[in-house]
């Protein structure tokens, strides 16, 4: 099992940006692919970044590409999502995912363990 804790959500004015991070522990970081979703009120979850297992690799989602960075650090069992230049329509829950082997880094089924998600809320 591995177990996710979101965390670096909260309220924000557009334009402004927050860092989340997803701390990771049970199993060995450094095996795991991990993906960043967002949920809004109302909508489907939709993903938002993914990033492989050694950093080498990230994916973005065209609604997020230029303003969002995917990162992790395997020392400290640890991924972030750094979002600038927020937009009200980046509010939502986000949660952070981990597989182990992944075939489709944008399909929220293709992941295998979740947080619980962080709030992102921002004002116009």
């Amino acid at each position: 099992q591995v177990q996710l804790v979101e965390s670096g959500g909260g309220l924000v004015q557009a334009g402004g940006s927050l860092r989340l991070s997803c701390a990771a522990s049970g199993r060995t970081f450094s095996d795991y692919n991990m993906g960043w979703f967002r949920q809004a009120p109302g909508k489907e979850r939709e993903f938002a970044a993914a990033i492989s297992r050694s950093g080498g690799s990230a994916y973005y989602a065209d609604s997020v590409k230029g303003r969002f960075t995917i990162s992790r650090d395997n020392a400290k069992n640890t991924v972030y999502l750094q979002m600038s230049s927020l937009k009200p329509e980046d509010t939502a829950v986000y949660y952070c995912a981990a597989v182990r082997y992944l075939d489709y880094y944008s399909t929220s089924s293709s992941y295998e363990y979740w947080g619980q998600g962080t709030q992102v809320t921002v004002s116009s």
